[in-house]
C-alpha cells in the first residue's frame, strides 16, 4: 500500500472550500475515488461538486498523518 496526498476543493453553490487529504490506496485513481466517497458521504457533496487539483504519492517521511505513516511504515 501507498500513501497519497490528493488536493482539492468543494464547489458548493454558496460555498468553496479547499481541502487536503493523506489517504492509503494501491493506484492514485484509487485514491481518488475513496475522496469522492469519504467526502460525499461525510459532507454529502455530489462528484461533480468535488475537484481533484494534484494527487501526490508521498515518501515515508512526508507522511503527516500518524494512522497512515502506521500503516504505510508498518510501526508499532
Amino acid at each position: 500500500m501507498k500513501a497519497f496526498k490528493v488536493t482539492g476543493e468543494i464547489n458548493k453553490p454558496e460555498l468553496k472550500t479547499p481541502f487536503a487529504r493523506e489517504v492509503i490506496a494501491d493506484k492514485s485513481e484509487h485514491a481518488v475515488e475513496k475522496i469522492y466517497a469519504d467526502i460525499g458521504s461525510r459532507h454529502r457533496v455530489r462528484r461533480c461538486h468535488i475537484k481533484i487539483i494534484s494527487t501526490k504519492e508521498l515518501k515515508a517521511d512526508e507522511i503527516e498523518d500518524p494512522v497512515v505513516k502506521k500503516v504505510v511504515t508498518g510501526e508499532e
